[in-house]
């Protein structure tokens, strides 16, 4: 069995104290907004907020133009390509399109045919996480059947499964997840998020930078949560209370940032 999906984000860093790049903070600034576009400037101003000198900012946005992950016009950016996509899994993590489960499972087969170019494994092995598929065995990927979803991978043959009871069910899924160490994390980081939101109402923009480390982490802990039915979670999961308590933290830091942002102006 391979080992158990923990949380680590699809950069491979951890969710928490990975140093911040120029990159970083503009992809999530960005990822952040409904409409994801912002003039030059004020990407070089944010990006400030973390000790980031404009020069490093400006090579950083000339690269993210260059690999497509943004367009410029007139001295404007906005998301394009894999960031831009990016966006929308993490929109749909956020409310997820669930259905009601009546035990049966998803299984993915990886088909065996001929040789398979590395960026293909790899590419595939992103598509199966995405899904929220777990790898049961090397070449075996499986998840409750409760997600509403499109076409399967056609590098996969794709079955319909039964275990023996809802019990073995719920084991399985406690050896594909780790999802006590999900749930530990996801609590710190409601306590988190309740000890800074004060911060963000009061409109201290010295919040701005720790708290946007927060909400990122928070982001991506709810982008790994394997959204499993309740009957295969453990007691108390704080997976829709994370959520809930997100929207509110993302108001209250959206409305600080505007703020900051349009301070610039003056």
């Amino acid at each position: 069995m391979q080992e158990r999906n923990t949380g680590v984000d699809e950069g491979g860093g951890q969710a928490l104290g990975r140093p911040l790049t120029a990159r970083s903070v503009v992809a999530s600034v960005l990822l952040g907004m409904r409409t994801p576009e912002l003039s030059g400037q004020r990407l070089v101003r944010t990006a400030e907020l973390f000790g980031l000198a404009e020069g490093t900012t400006r090579v950083a946005l000339s690269r993210m133009v260059s690999s497509g992950e943004l367009v410029a016009s007139e001295g404007r950016y906005r998301l394009a390509g894999a960031l831009l996509d990016r966006q929308a899994r993490q929109q749909g993590s956020r409310r997820p399109a669930l259905t009601d489960w009546d035990g049966a499972w998803v299984v993915a087969v990886v088909e065996r045919a001929g040789p398979r170019p590395p960026g293909a494994r790899v590419e595939l092995r992103r598509a199966l996480v995405a899904a929220r598929l777990a790898e049961w065995r090397e070449g075996v990927w499986a998840r409750p059947a409760n997600l509403v979803r499109g076409e399967g991978d056609p590098a996969c043959t794709w079955l319909a499964a039964r275990l023996g009871d809802r019990a073995a069910g719920k084991g399985l899924a406690e050896r594909l997840w780790d999802l006590d160490g999900w749930k530990a994390r996801a609590d710190r980081l409601r306590e988190r998020m309740s000890s800074t939101i004060g911060d963000l109402e009061a409109r201290h923009t010295d919040a701005l930078a720790p708290c946007f480390i927060t909400a990122a982490a928070v982001v991506r802990q709810i982008h790994n949560d394997p959204l499993l039915p309740g009957d295969l979670l453990p007691p108390r999961w704080p997976g829709q209370s994370l959520r809930a308590e997100y929207d509110h933290y993302e108001e209250a830091y959206q409305a600080l940032l505007r703020a900051f942002l349009t301070g610039l102006d003056r």
